[in-house]
């Protein structure tokens, strides 16, 4: 695969406005020359999360994660390195130039950069169609009478493709591309002749799009009870796979980040009815029931899912999924139950639906408790064959939430509906998980990702030292080459000793070309970039905390040379101890 310049690189980070793209997730404030705010990565009140414009980094004094713009991406976007450099290259209108191109690799990228320029062609086609041609007014009418504005449908690009059978295939052809690339990408279709014709006719046009805006593939309605299916969807392509697509969530992708959370309905016209009625956050399945690859999607996005869907029998089995991969994700689904025979946008359509809706969703419960409800609702408690049905369909819903206060208190409340000893129903939960005690299906991952270990409360006098020292080495580079030459391991904590050996290697601009594949280490180094402009920094301070990191080093040697028994080695450290207790007693009083 071809790399990303360094030339590059560099352009983007320079074209980047840090606070602009990390405003979207959280609300910054200036403070002196920092901006600080809510951390977008963990739950806190008082703000502890601290951006540098001038440096492009980011780092939260409370979690202890950081980096540069491109970190950021990579971890609210769920995005790998290459994919963010790109987000932000188009974002910001900077020309990517890669290295080490493999031919046949750049052929395949031009082809899918090209198929890329097809879709979105044949999308602002069928828009520019929708509003224009006598032909559509049918559509314009029926999309009025679902009380949509031109406003929404023109920002979710809804088009409206024409009746002839080969409009778009002869377009697309006096534009350049192949019949086959029209059938690539699911344009055009091979009849049972021979011949080839195009997909969608005399429907309302969904485009569907990626998170970045580009269009993947299509939905269209139906204008006729004749034309067979009322919706046809993009068949599965490079491009297109359905279980994976969320419906309008290029345009939700901020109001997500801002609230926090993602609410999921089924429909393109449920997704345009909750943004028109300023429910932004909402993304669409297409009349699908959520699925393992939609969860994982939007596991990089938010923390927290409601779904708004019709919770009938058959979305059952799919929603235990989606629990089993919400759970190894950390990831909270909440349902809110629609009112029955009743859409979200036939909702938005009535007086007063917008304020019902965000009840229902303020008012969500978690899935597991949902689907429990279900099943007990379901249920003839008075049948003993039925208490034991239902107690085998609720084991495994329970048995995919892991150890939680919640799952007990579920465990009670079907014990005492299906009046039997909580003790009989916690063995059958045991009984769902597999013998490792994971989930009995394990979640799908689209994207390996090592944890962020916790912080693990209050750094140790060592860590602090050491980053007050590496801090200073940065704010006064020429002394701080010299105390970087006479630090060793034996001094420092193994992230430290990381640390420092990354300053030797990085001496003018330690910020630059962070460890993308250390998030640890990126995260101290810019910590200690942003430390090092907002603390003072002296040679006298530095001496300090150099010699109290060697007075730890010696204990740690006299306590070896103890257990080692000898004593010899230990009475002569000990007295070098004693020497360096005064040298630091004199620095202190300098």
């Amino acid at each position: 695969m071809a790399l990303i310049s360094e030339e590059s690189l560099e352009r983007v980070k320079q074209a980047v406005d840090i606070v602009e793209v990390i405003s979207a997730h959280t609300d910054l404030r200036r403070q002196g020359a920092r901006w600080v705010g809510l951390c977008p990565f963990h739950e806190e009140r008082t703000p502890s999360f601290s951006v540098d414009a001038g440096e492009k980094l980011y780092h939260c004094f409370g979690c202890g994660v950081g980096g540069d713009t491109i970190k950021f991406v990579e971890e609210k976007e769920g995005l790998g390195f290459a994919e963010a450099v790109e987000l932000l290259a188009d974002r910001y209108g900077v020309e990517l130039q890669r290295e080490q191109e493999d031919p046949r690799a750049e052929a395949r990228r031009r082809q899918r950069r090209r198929l890329g320029d097809l879709l979105d062609r044949t999308a602002a086609f069928y828009a520019h169609f929708l509003w224009d041609s006598e032909e559509a007014g049918k559509a314009r009418a029926y999309l009025a009478e679902r009380g949509l504005g031109e406003e929404t449908l023109r920002a979710f690009a809804v088009g409206y493709a024409p009746s002839a059978w080969d409009t778009v295939l002869l377009r697309g052809q006096r534009a350049g591309f192949k019949v086959d690339e029209l059938r690539a990408v699911g344009l055009a279709q091979r009849g049972r002749s021979g011949g080839e014709y195009d997909r969608f006719r005399e429907r309302i046009m969904f485009p569907i799009r990626d998170r970045r805006g580009r269009t993947l593939g299509f939905g269209g309605r139906a204008m006729r009870s004749d034309q067979g299916a009322k919706y046809v969807n993009t068949a599965e392509t490079d491009f297109f796979h359905k279980s994976r697509m969320l419906y309008g969530v290029d345009l939700a992708k901020e109001a997500i980040a801002k609230s926090g959370r993602v609410v999921v309905v089924e429909g393109y016209t449920d997704v345009l009815a909750l943004h028109q009625a300023g429910i932004a956050e909402a993304v669409g399945v297409m009349g699908t029931a959520i699925t393992e690859d939609q969860v994982a999607a939007l596991s990089g996005m938010v923390d927290e899912v409601v779904l708004a869907l019709d919770a009938d029998a058959a979305g059952q089995e799919a929603m235990l999924r989606a629990q089993r991969v919400a759970a190894g994700r950390k990831m909270r689904l909440r349902v809110a139950a629609m009112p029955a025979g009743e859409d979200p946008a036939e909702m938005m359509a009535l007086e007063g639906g917008a304020e019902r809706f965000r009840a229902l969703v303020e008012g969500a419960v978690d899935l597991p408790a949902f689907q429990v409800e279900l099943v007990l609702g379901r249920t003839d408690v008075s049948s003993p064959s039925e208490r034991d049905r239902a107690l085998g369909e609720v084991a495994p819903i329970l048995a995919g939430m892991g150890e939680t206060a919640s799952r007990d208190d579920l465990v009670s409340r079907v014990a005492g509906r299906l009046d039997l000893e909580p003790a009989l129903v916690m063995g059958r939960v045991t009984a769902a998980r597999p013998p490792s005690g994971g989930s009995a299906e394990p979640p799908r991952q689209t994207r390996e990702r090592a944890p962020q270990p916790p912080r693990g409360g209050e750094l140790t006098s060592r860590e602090r030292r050491e980053r007050a020292l590496l801090a200073m080495c940065i704010a006064l580079p020429d002394e701080g080459n010299e105390f970087l030459a006479r630090l060793t391991e034996e001094h420092l904590s193994p992230l430290g000793a990381r640390a420092a050996a990354w300053l030797r290697e990085h001496p003018e601009d330690p910020a630059s070309n962070l460890p993308h594949d250390d998030d640890q280490l990126a995260g101290l180094i810019a910590e200690l970039v942003i430390v090092a402009h907002d603390e003072p920094a002296s040679a006298e301070a530095m001496e300090l905390n150099y010699l109290l990191l060697e007075q730890r080093r010696l204990e740690a040697q006299i306590a070896a040379a103890g257990e080692a028994d000898d004593y010899e080695r230990r009475a002569a450290l000990s007295r070098e101890r004693a020497s360096l207790v005064e040298r630091i007693a004199r620095t202190e009083r300098v």
